[in-house]
């Protein structure tokens, strides 16, 4: 039986998930070889799954999908046949049957289950490079949600690759041909690198090693295979002593051929979080020796998808760190003259968007990567780069059709090239998940060759960057309710914007979509704080050091979004991540980061106050309970007094277990419902 104050957090029955992440606050999809588990408990890491609601929630879609379709047969309400198909919709999305989840999700929002189902509906058509279908859709979900803006980048980008396709459908000339690889299989095969004329990819293929399913996918765990470089059909395992039963993928090869740096997802114990790091293998012989983390990897934090440089001397990879701008992003580790590697330095913003960066790749000194932040054709796109002068780097180009699909691709590699001039052929790999391959992600081969020059253009250059900072909302599904479902979000007008350059700072007005424009001024820090009454003020931060000088591309646009909450009095606000030990109060360092952000909160607004609550669940003597919370909530406002705010502004309040979100007897809770009624929470005063 559980201790009463056992903290249970998000369970996972699985020790690492796959590719794919959903984005939490917005709902979207981060697209990644892995992402964070979440924390095992000693209360749940047993639980039986005996629901599809509950296997999505731990992220076991393989498992969900047959006892979801068996709930959907049962249902007795339009409301949980509702609930029931965008589980399913979910599910399939997650293994990768888009054509299924769009009819899942049809019937979900024919079911009343709102616009979320919409949202989810056109993405998959987005994806099946169904983009006609897929605009009437994201118009309606916008229409349905009071939103334009919401949907306006994948609008904008599913009519952007209907321009690409109609240009191909003219029979010209194309710069790249691509077919699939001859070792596929009808597993995930991706992230294909050439070393020693072979070729070693990532895949969960069923020779993987380890013999637990996974059950994210109802396959295995990845592992690296070795195949040959030229027309290979079938593959063996790379390393025995570098696979093992947890994750491993994505290497990149020294040019010499003796070191390796590779990503590796694994648990420190059984029941402790797992996150994926970068890891540094020496050859031995013909094999490879023990793998040890890179020695910037902070404990708490993902990187993965390494890629050096030619000459050793530059390490690439992507990372989901404090310091990024929204989603994964490129950061770039400089070897030191000791031979170690220097702290990461985050790329700037002409390759790091809002969105996810991910999968670097080099060619001397051209920058491939994948990003879902820029305007594509669906899911990651693959776009390259390169250095112009002074640090600089030119705009991103996307590599367009057939390379670019609907679905996702990336790990762009270039293995070999011949002839010269305008007879150039370079060949090489990608990854992607379109509809036709073998597996759920397959492994392509391309022919690149050069096209003809266009003619010269002689009007003088102009270079222009501009950055949009739009101020926008959340939409909730109930306006008065802050814990309702959040819907999207929508532009703020005449929402007050105060801009700063240094000691400079003007302060000026949205207009009726939310935004202000401006034209940049190269390298220099900009600081953006935007307000409104009754509104909680949000502050943002946009670098213009090294944006791109492109002749190709001399106008460049850039965004940032500053969102304000409208203030709730008296309307609990729910602290996500802030647990504590059995039976004690102390302030545990995992709860710190949530408590330093409602810190940054009250810098930014110094004129509220706020109550800090804590509860607990049902289990346990009430006196037991109430006394345990109240020092629990106290420990939370002495935390805040301690980074100095005042404690005049702050009001602790246990509890108990007086106040449950869940409504259950106690002694029939589950425990989904005790570990919702466990919380910190936080309430404006006034």
């Amino acid at each position: 039986m559980c201790n009463p104050e056992c903290t249970g957090i998000e369970i996972a029955t699985n020790r690492l998930p796959s590719r794919f992440l959903e984005k939490p606050d917005r709902n979207m999809r981060y697209f990644c070889l892995f992402f964070l588990l979440s924390c095992l408990t000693a209360c749940t890491y047993t639980a039986k799954i005996t629901d599809g609601a509950t296997a999505v929630d731990r992220k076991q879609y393989d498992v969900a999908v047959p006892m979801l379709q068996r709930e959907y047969r049962k249902a007795k309400t339009r409301k949980a046949k509702g609930e029931i198909a965008l589980n399913l919709g979910k599910a399939h999305v997650e293994t990768s049957d888009d054509e299924a989840a769009i009819d899942w999700y049809q019937k979900a929002y024919d079911n009343n289950a709102g616009p979320e189902a919409l949202r989810e509906k056109a993405a998959a058509l987005k994806r099946l490079q169904r983009y006609d279908e897929a605009i009437q859709v994201y118009t309606d979900a916008g229409f349905e949600i009071g939103s334009k803006y919401e949907f306006r980048k994948d609008i904008s980008g599913a009519e952007l690759a209907q321009k690409w396709l109609a240009e191909e459908a003219t029979g010209k000339e194309r710069e790249f041909t691509v077919s699939s690889a001859g070792f596929n299989s009808r597993q995930a095969d991706y992230a294909p690198v050439a070393f020693e004329e072979r070729l070693v990819f990532t895949s969960d293929r069923s020779a993987a090693a380890g013999d637990e399913k996974y059950n994210w996918t109802g396959r295995g765990f990845t592992d690296l295979f070795v195949t040959d470089l030229e027309g290979g059909t079938s593959a063996d395992a790379f390393d025995d002593r570098l696979n093992t039963a947890d994750h491993e993928g994505t290497p990149t090869f020294s040019a010499d051929g003796k070191v390796m740096i590779f990503t590796r997802c694994s648990a420190p114990g059984k029941r402790e979080d797992a996150f994926c790091g970068l890891y540094r293998s020496e050859r031995v012989g013909q094999g490879w020796g023990p793998a040890s983390q890179m020695s910037f990897v902070k404990p708490g934090a993902n990187y993965m998808h390494p890629a050096l440089s030619a000459d050793g001397q530059q390490l690439f990879f992507s990372a989901l760190l404090e310091d990024g701008w929204g989603g994964y992003d490129i950061y770039l580790s400089n070897r030191e003259k000791d031979g170690s590697w220097g702290n990461p330095i985050l790329m700037n913003r002409a390759i790091n968007t809002q969105g996810n960066e991910q999968f670097p790749s080099l060619d001397a000194d051209t920058l491939y990567f994948s990003s879902d932040g820029m305007e594509g054709m669906g899911g990651l796109d693959i776009f390259r780069t390169w250095p112009t002068n002074n640090g600089r780097y030119a705009a991103p180009k996307n590599l367009k059709i057939p390379v670019n699909s609907g679905a996702d691709d990336f790990a762009f590699s270039v293995v070999r090239r011949q002839g010269s001039g305008l007879d150039l052929k370079t060949t090489g790999y990608f990854s992607s998940s379109r509809p036709g391959g073998e597996g759920s992600d397959d492994i392509y081969v391309y022919t690149k060759k050069v096209l003809p020059p266009p003619p010269p253009d002689l009007t003088p250059i102009v270079y222009k960057n501009v950055l949009d900072v739009t101020v926008v909302e959340k939409i909730y599904e109930d306006p008065t309710n802050n814990r309702s479902r959040v819907l999207g979000v929508k532009p703020v007008p005449n929402a007050t914007i105060i801009a700063s350059i240094g000691e400079q700072s003007r302060t000026v007005n949205t207009d009726d979509e939310g935004r202000l424009s401006l034209v940049l001024v190269d390298d220099q820090n900009y600081q953006f704080r935007a307000e409104r009454a009754e509104y909680l003020a949000d502050e943002g931060s946009f670098s213009s050091r090294n944006l791109p000088k492109d002749a190709d591309a001399p106008d460049q646009r850039y965004e940032l979004e500053l969102e304000l909450e409208k203030i709730f009095r008296n309307q609990e606000v729910v602290l996500k991540n802030i647990y504590y030990d059995f039976d004690q109060s102390f302030i545990r360092t995992d709860a710190q980061p949530t408590l330093n952000n409602l810190t940054a909160l009250l810098e930014r607004n110094p004129s509220i106050s706020i109550e800090l609550g804590s509860h607990t669940d049902c289990v346990g003597k009430p006196g037991y309970n109430q006394t345990l919370s109240q020092a629990r909530a106290q420990a939370a406002v002495d935390y805040l007094v301690e980074q100095g705010i005042g404690r005049a502004r702050l009001e602790a309040k246990g509890y108990g277990e007086e106040s449950p979100i869940a409504i259950c007897i106690c002694e029939r809770c589950s425990d989904e419902q005790s570990q919702e009624n466990r919380r910190t929470t936080f309430r404006i005063l006034e």
